[in-house]
């Protein structure tokens, strides 16, 4: 049985890792790819946001203790490096691009996310019996893991009923796995591990 307080601990940790470097990190290089006309990057974080998003839908499914953020928080982390290293052409262009900051700034990130999201994943696994049983989701070990969403309830939502915000966490996950259907089955067959289409 896990020490509370030690796992208190390495779930805010947490938290406070994924703000700097799934928001922060990369908000702060779009705008300066952007400012540097760097598309290849600025495509490749736009790709990003894109399936990062998950994290935030997780974070409002949480906020509504319902079992289905414990899964798509551990998707988010497996799709994220998948997304930053998938794209053959865009990894190409960036590969081409001269040195400078932004280039080595924006690479060391990529290594980092992917090494944190992977790590996360594994670390996050046990957490999965919160997704699947009742009885765990009442007990401190899974409550105390819904702890930080909903402080960030408080600060954010405070006169929001939970109810409502796991129903945006519902219509964005139904509209994200939609949209990660889409692409698998339609548009990967199209364009292949090419970001921009052929």
């Amino acid at each position: 049985m896990q020490d509370p307080v030690w796992l208190r601990s390495l779930i805010w940790t947490d938290y406070r890792l994924a703000v700097l470097f799934t928001v922060i990190i990369p908000l702060i290089l779009l705008i300066w790819a952007f400012a540097q006309k760097a598309d290849a990057i600025a495509r490749l974080l736009t790709i990003y946001w894109r399936v990062s998003s998950l994290l935030a839908i997780s974070v409002y499914l949480l906020m509504a203790a319902i079992p289905a953020g414990f899964i798509s928080g551990i998707m988010a982390r497996i799709l994220i490096p998948i997304s930053l290293w998938f794209w053959v052409d865009l990894n190409e262009e960036i590969a081409d691009r001269p040195s400078g900051p932004l280039k080595l700034c924006f690479n060391a990130w990529r290594w980092a996310i992917s090494i944190y999201t992977v790590i996360g994943a594994i670390a996050t696994l046990p957490f999965l019996q919160c997704a699947f049983s009742q009885e765990a989701l009442a007990g401190s070990f899974c409550r105390t893991f819904l702890e930080p969403p909903l402080l960030f309830k408080e600060y954010f939502h405070p006169n929001t009923q939970v109810g409502f915000l796991g129903f945006l966490g519902y219509a964005g996950l139904i509209f994200y796995v939609g949209c990660l259907i889409y692409f698998v089955f339609i548009k990967l067959g199209k364009q292949g591990r090419s970001a921009i289409p052929q």
